[in-house]
């Protein structure tokens, strides 16, 4: 009988996955806490949190039961001119904690849809109240999405190569390495002072695809601060920075100055089902609320507003605001603070950042890019160990769900050690 790896072979095109050259997949049969476990019994350490959307671990009893109670009760139904008291409960208890002052939300299925949709409502915003604002401001080697308008809003890269010439323009400023700040937001009051500009999206914090590249919350103050006085409306993308990621429950938490606009997915069902979330102001709302269908938001998707999945996101949330998630949170991220203590200074890393639980290992190479060949050599090298890393070309990163043991923890932090200690025999 042929292997799960062996149909999927004949049958599935994988994400990001060059096929001819990394044909075979994986198969995994079942997930629990902080593992996933292939059909020949191996147990793998989730390290990446399956593309940063596990939060409370795989197959987590609570959302499981939350979900299965939903599904006997009502599993979908349209979302234009009707509701659910699980989307309703949602709503109420997401504008409760998001940060700024928050009215609306509007559901859609991913990241990429949820900043889509911002990126709608930011110039329809302008054009409903008869102003002329059609520029987008972002940040360089941003990643915010796949969708047309999330990749005209994303560094130009490989994500993008093959639709360059399709994407509407965009004014990308440097991005605030520690020497060019200044540079950085002297840029963004340029690109502002024209009076074009619609809004700014930035992922707050850290930009993730682009290399883990983190910057200070001082820094994100001063552009919000710069949007605000030149009247642009200020997009905030915590698909991945969001329930706690960088230590507070959005990397927002940790600033004065508030956003328009926030763009939600992978952690908000804790990484059990697809659901994303556009959330805004009231002023906002405001431009769309009047008696010319002309200025109607036409977004939409088939399962905007899942029952089933808004239940998923409930019990997600009532997970990540329990004391016990915010200590973990805070114990992983002391972990990784001592572990990075120990690699200060090595002559292979050129880099070791941090960012709540998020950490990162820049290696030193000679041609860094996300293609680089080194990658797949890491790559193959934790799954060897049973540890589950997405390297970003040259840079490693652990992101672990937050139930992640000591002893696990230990395991990767050894092997990356282990990894480093052989590539200097190498060298």
């Amino acid at each position: 009988m042929a292997t799960i790896k062996e149909r999927d072979r004949q049958v599935i095109w994988h994400p990001y996955t060059p096929m001819k050259i990394w044909p075979e997949a994986i198969a995994i049969t079942r997930g629990e806490g902080a593992y996933l476990f292939d059909e020949d019994g191996k147990r793998y350490i989730d390290a990446i949190s399956s593309w940063w959307t596990n939060l409370h671990g795989h197959a987590h009893p609570h959302i499981a039961q939350k979900v299965s109670e939903q599904l006997a009760v009502l599993e979908h139904c349209i979302f234009a001119g009707f509701t659910h008291e699980p989307a309703v409960q949602l709503a109420e208890r997401l504008l409760e904690i998001l940060p700024g002052e928050m009215s609306k939300i509007f559901y859609s299925d991913n990241g990429s849809t949820a900043v889509e949709v911002a990126l709608k409502m930011a110039l329809q915003y302008w054009k409903n109240k008869g102003v002329k604002k059609t520029r987008i401001v972002a940040l360089e080697n941003a990643y915010h999405g796949d969708t047309f308008g999330a990749m005209s809003v994303s560094g130009r890269s490989v994500f993008t190569e093959a639709f360059k010439d399709l994407l509407f323009d965009v004014t990308f400023i440097p991005f605030p390495t520690k020497d060019k700040v200044a540079e950085s937001i002297g840029a963004l009051k340029d690109a502002l002072q024209k009076g074009d500009a619609a809004a700014l999206i930035v992922e707050p914090l850290i930009q993730g695809s682009a290399g883990m590249c983190m910057y200070s919350a001082e820094v994100l103050d001063q552009y919000f601060r710069v949007a605000k006085k030149h009247n642009t409306l200020i997009i905030a993308d915590e698909v991945m920075t969001g329930f706690g990621r960088t230590g507070p429950l959005f990397a927002c938490d940790q600033i004065t100055t508030a956003p328009d606009i926030v763009c939600l997915s992978k952690g908000l069902t804790g990484g059990s089902m697809p659901l994303g979330i556009t959330a805004t102001t009231q002023d906002i709302f405001d431009a769309f609320y009047n008696d010319d269908r002309l200025t109607t938001l036409y977004h939409g998707h088939s399962f905007t507003g899942n029952p089933a999945i808004c239940a998923a996101a409930l019990a997600s949330l009532d997970l990540s605001l329990a004391e016990l998630c915010t200590e973990q949170r805070k114990h992983i991220a002391e972990r990784h603070t001592r572990f990075a203590a120990t690699l200060a200074g090595h002559p292979l890393l050129a880099d070791v950042r941090q960012t709540g639980t998020i950490i990162a290992f820049e290696l030193k190479t000679d041609a860094p890019s996300y293609n680089s060949n080194i990658r797949d050599m890491l790559y193959r090298f934790f799954l060897e160990r049973g540890i589950i890393m997405r390297p970003l070309g040259h840079i490693i990163y652990i992101l672990p769900p937050y139930c992640i043991s000591d002893a696990d923890l230990d395991h990767v932090y050894a092997s990356i050690e282990e990894l480093l200690v052989q590539m200097t025999e190498q060298a």
